[in-house]
């Protein structure tokens, strides 16, 4: 947690692109490893391949990656390989949102100022707002409790397992209403995976 805690009194973090390509690693063993769970979560509200587009997806991610890369063309890399290879909304929402922190890369290395871009490329992509029961009600909670310098893997739980309380009002398990009510959204689920992957680099 030392690193995190350099956020606390507003310091900011360097993020490098080692850390970043360590981060993605971390994520796609999540990924593969809970693919057939992401799925199983993803069937009664949506198409079911929510983990297997994003193992594709992330197969895609690590393959791309290498050591002279730096942080903004790992991830514009990453993004690229999710965009081509993952089907769904899942691929161009996690692309977006890795292009656009690539975009602040290109100036920042601040991790706050690149997850908030990539919250923000999110947002606009799929227009969701936090309640919507999205990726977005996983990203934005997270977001400041890095900024806080106070993120634990206990909190990542928790807000993954709140969206299973809302209605959901954007992409595929808007369309069963009610119903969706009492699951937990798959990509707030994946983007779970993603942040407990950044708190285990940032460890």
């Amino acid at each position: 947690m030392q690193m995190l805690e350099q956020l606390l009194g507003g310091d900011k973090m360097n993020f490098t692109a080692e850390m970043a390509r360590k981060w993605l690693i971390l994520f796609d063993e999540k990924i593969q490893t809970k693919q057939d769970y992401l799925s199983e979560l993803d069937t009664p509200i949506g198409d079911g391949d929510h983990g297997h587009n994003m193992a594709r997806g992330m197969s895609a991610v690590v393959v791309v990656l290498n050591d002279d890369q730096s942080l903004q063309e790992v991830f514009k890399a990453s993004a690229m390989a999710l965009i081509s290879k993952v089907g769904g909304a899942s691929g161009p929402l996690y692309g977006t949102a890795f292009m656009e922190m690539a975009k602040v890369a290109a100036t920042s290395d601040d991790l706050s100022s690149l997850l908030a871009a990539g919250l923000a490329g999110i947002i606009k992509r799929g227009g969701a707002q936090v309640g919507d029961k999205t990726m977005v009600d996983v990203w934005t909670p997270i977001i400041a409790e890095i900024q806080k310098g106070s993120l634990t893997k206990i909190e990542i739980d928790e807000v993954v397992m709140a969206t299973a309380d809302l209605l959901a009002k954007k992409g595929r398990a808007s369309y069963v209403g009610e119903r969706s009510i009492g699951h937990i959204d798959p990509g707030s689920q994946s983007s779970g995976y993603l942040f407990e992957s950044l708190l285990e680099v940032l460890g």
